[in-house]
């Protein structure tokens, strides 16, 4: 009975704090304005989130080419609206940014 308590708790758990994280990387994207451009589940001036999530999923470089192209923009791979330089975004809310939207 104590490990069904326990697995419930773990359990329980993990969807209070799954569901957290994800709106902590949700504020960061408020934060540095990326959903002016992008919203998680509809193209706006740039793809959707979950569409950049489809695209990359699997590939072993995604996140550190989807880092890169943060911090110095780039044009081309989704059209020719130019997604502009974010270098002033600190390296570790980039990471957590490519990793939310990897993950969805």
């Amino acid at each position: 009975m104590k490990s069904c308590n326990v697995v419930a708790a773990l359990a329980l758990g993990a969807l209070i704090v799954i569901p957290a994280a994800a709106r902590a990387d949700e504020a960061l994207a408020k934060k540095y304005n990326c959903l002016a451009c992008h919203q998680i589940d509809k193209k706006l001036l740039g793809p959707s989130y979950k569409d950049v999530a489809k695209k990359y999923k699997g590939q072993a470089t995604a996140a550190t080419a989807l880092a890169d192209k943060v911090k110095k923009g780039g044009t081309g791979v989704w059209g020719q609206i130019p997604m502009p330089p974010n270098a002033a975004v600190p390296d570790e809310d980039v990471k957590k940014l490519v990793e939310w939207i990897l993950a969805m």
